[in-house]
């Protein structure tokens, strides 16, 4: 998955592209950027990369280092990461299992440290970007909500740290959306037993406008951390 033939763009990584808050970023950067769309199925993946303007499929497990490493290898520039591929779980630490508590930190923390790692190289080559979708979980934790918030809270720590290890080589921002009407806050809510109005949640492409904001800003400005919530509590 070589990057040289759309040198006359900036490389944006999306993970967790195919749906969602990583669709709606695909979408934003894809007028400005080549975008690599990241995901686990290559199918998806690629009906994504069909309809921007300059992309290619960027497909591995994220959880799997070996196969982070492989697709890794094969990006020769990047300007832009955005981590936005994530898990969720709802649950008292009562009920809530080892299992679980793996699970999310494998994917909201390791893998966001691996990847960046082994793609940071590039990024200070292009004195690029690290975006993090975090979540108003990673500020607050509430019943229920102990692993996710545990796991955002992790994020921003690791985001946090990346951003001061590399101040004035790469940019970091650490994006927190509240509730965004997505598959995934559909599912929680059936979980919490509500009903679910998509009116009371942030549209995937308002969060997306918020990533633009960070990835736009001037050349001497740093986005370091931005909370953007629905009006309706």
């Amino acid at each position: 998955m070589t990057t040289s033939s759309k040198a006359h763009r900036p490389v944006a990584l999306v993970t967790g592209a195919n749906r969602g808050i990583g669709r709606a970023i695909a979408h934003r950067l894809a007028d400005t950027h080549h975008v690599l769309v990241g995901g686990r199925h290559a199918a998806a993946v690629q009906a994504l990369v069909d309809e921007l303007p300059s992309a290619a499929p960027f497909v591995c497990d994220l959880t799997d280092e070996a196969s982070v490493a492989a697709a890794a290898g094969a990006i020769d520039r990047l300007d832009v990461l955005v981590h936005s591929a994530g898990l969720s779980s709802h649950g008292t630490l009562a009920e809530t299992p080892a299992e679980d508590w793996r699970r999310l930190y494998e994917m909201n923390v390791v893998a966001v440290a691996t990847l960046t790692r082994l793609l940071l190289p590039r990024l200070r080559e292009a004195h690029g970007q690290v975006v993090t979708i975090n979540s108003g979980s990673g500020f607050t934790s509430k019943p229920g909500n102990g692993v996710y918030s545990a796991s955002k809270f992790a994020l921003r720590a690791l985001t946090d740290a990346l951003r001061e290890e590399e101040r004035g080589t790469v940019r970091v921002s650490s994006i927190h959306p509240g509730r965004v009407d997505t598959d995934m806050q559909v599912e929680l809510q059936a979980q919490l037993g509500r009903e679910y109005d998509p009116d009371e949640h942030l549209r995937p492409s308002s969060v997306a406008e918020a990533v633009a904001l960070a990835v736009f800003a001037s050349p001497e400005a740093m986005v370091e951390e931005l909370s953007i919530r629905p009006v309706v509590k």
